[in-house]
């Protein structure tokens, strides 16, 4: 059955939407895929509407099927564009922008799982424009460190990889090939690497208050410095539907208990999603990497 939304998640669009049509335009012009359109985001009005988006490079399908997601999937995604890299630093250039969220589609079907693909993109943004601060929310790579290196040499600004959701739900609602250990794995590798890691959860898939405390606390532990938990809001009637809505007021809550635990910058709000007004929430880590 589907709820109907409470008040406090109904989005309405800015009356003059010149900002929002712009940024449109230009990445339908430079012929990119953002996860705002992608993933069905619903903070895309508020982003777009200050000159900001996230990239999704790699294709728009994924060789993973999370039952929460949004973008198509498929066992053979057409190969990564080599043009790619240099249009996104076209489109930075195109709109100054000081803060790049560059993310991607899982690729397993490819050999390095598009490692190479982020790594050629940060370089470009950074030969476009050197004083852009670029921000990474990558996939597992299978938990091979030989790929994160890959990313990491790169020396993004910050580097992100999403939990998603709490331990015992992982195997319920994302894909087989993911893994709630692995995926900590991930963010403590790259905490030791010396990078400024970031993740995020969505609530509403039928986790306990308990379970999430429990979740960032590892995320923590692991080396996580960051983190975003928004509403989980259903794709669609045949993905997993939302189990319950979690209020405002518990949002916050959950926000300063994850503050008290020692995250440097916590975004906890029902319509927060992982890259949220990025360049304020990570903003304090800059120039650690």
């Amino acid at each position: 059955m589907t709820r109907r939304l409470p008040p406090w998640l109904k989005v309405k669009l800015p009356s003059d939407s010149g900002d929002l049509k712009k940024v449109a335009k230009t990445l339908r012009d430079k012929g990119l895929t953002t996860v705002c359109t992608g993933a069905r985001c619903p903070n895309l009005a508020e982003c777009w509407s200050c000159g900001t988006a996230t990239v999704m490079i790699l294709g728009n399908q994924c060789t993973r099927g999370c039952r929460f997601c949004a973008v198509d999937h498929g066992a053979a995604p057409p190969p990564p564009d080599s043009a790619e890299p240099q249009q996104v630093a076209a489109m930075a250039r195109e709109l100054q922008l000081s803060y790049v969220v560059i993310t991607s589609v899982t690729r397993d079907d490819l050999p390095d799982q598009g490692a190479s693909q982020f790594a050629a993109t940060v370089q470009a943004v950074r030969n476009s424009l050197s004083h852009t601060k670029v921000e990474l929310l990558v996939p597992d790579f299978s938990g091979r460190t030989d790929l994160l290196d890959i990313v990491l040499d790169a020396r993004p600004d910050v580097i992100g990889h999403n939990l998603e959701t709490v331990r015992r739900l992982t195997p319920l609602v994302r894909d087989a090939k993911a893994d709630f250990d692995r995926s900590l794995d991930v963010l403590k590798y790259l905490s030791q690497q010396g990078a400024v890691v970031k993740t995020a959860l969505l609530l509403g898939l039928g986790e306990t208050r308990k379970e999430v405390v429990e979740a960032f606390t590892a995320a923590y532990h692991a080396g996580a410095r960051h983190l975003a938990m928004g509403q989980y809001l259903a794709p669609s009637g045949a993905h997993t539907q939302v189990d319950r809505y979690w209020t405002p007021e518990e949002f916050a809550q959950l926000g300063k208990d994850a503050e008290a635990l020692g995250f440097h910058s916590v975004a906890s709000a029902p319509l927060v999603r992982s890259s949220y007004q990025a360049h304020r929430f990570a903003g304090s880590d800059f120039g650690q990497v």
